[in-house]
């Protein structure tokens, strides 16, 4: 039971993000409702070398995700928090690159999820609020251990390219990957940059995520990280 992040740990941290001040969450902290960024990679094995080179721990298979033509390998980031290194699985060599990761010359974050302890409350949230969405859908992944992970997943039409998030609610019974995959790193900031800030800052809102927007030339997601190497950064 020590392994398992229960649902009131869940509801606890995502009453934090809900009731937290606008722009609480930026560049200075890590927002609590934040599950996991994925990394992604056309190879799995060129991802998992590039996040030991750069943190000094070495992301650990996690398993396939059937049908959708991709595997991974995790990283803890602290509490609730994780990497995943996601690359197509060459198994899987007709699956559809839904992620385009084929072309990726080099590891790249392609996306992020935030956790949720009821998936059907966001779905109205999301319908109150006019915004296209698909699923909840569940999934599933089978570990190198043999047990089984399940969760519901609900996607945004338009996630701005990666920029907003889809969010993500655990089975009772699975275990939240950031509690036992390889320790050593933790997330220090989490950033979502671009122009016009402002009028995503109002998506957020809606979307109910206490994030605020910072002001670039580009957008881009911006990941700091530190390791047994020090800290560095994943970008989009």
């Amino acid at each position: 039971m020590q392994n398992q992040i229960s649902r009131r740990t869940f509801l606890g941290a995502t009453a934090v993000a809900m009731a937290a001040p606008r722009g609480l969450f930026g560049k200075d902290a890590v927002l609590p409702m934040l599950d996991h960024i994925l990394l992604g990679s056309n190879n799995l094995d060129a991802g998992i070398a590039y996040i030991e080179q750069q943190s000094g721990v070495r992301p650990a298979f996690g398993g396939v995700h059937p049908g959708r033509g991709t595997r991974n390998a995790l990283a803890s980031l602290g509490e609730l928090h994780y990497l995943e290194v996601i690359a197509p699985d060459p198994q899987q060599a007709g699956a559809p690159d839904t992620f385009g990761l084929q072309p990726l010359a080099a590891p790249r974050l392609i996306g992020w999820a935030v956790h949720v302890s009821d998936i059907s409350a966001q779905t109205n949230r999301l319908a109150d609020a006019g915004i296209e969405f698909e699923g909840p859908a569940a999934g599933s992944r089978q570990r190198p251990d043999g047990r089984v992970l399940q969760w519901k997943a609900l996607r945004l039409k338009d996630d701005r390219k990666g920029l907003l998030p889809f969010f993500i609610e655990w089975a009772a019974g699975s275990v939240h990957p950031s509690t036992d995959a390889p320790a050593g790193c933790r997330l220090v900031r989490f950033e979502v940059v671009a122009p016009h800030a402002r009028d995503l800052d109002k998506t957020f809102a809606a979307l109910g995520i206490a994030l605020r927007v910072e002001n670039a030339a580009a957008p881009q997601l911006r990941a700091t990280i530190a390791g047994v190497h020090g800290e560095f950064t994943l970008t989009s």
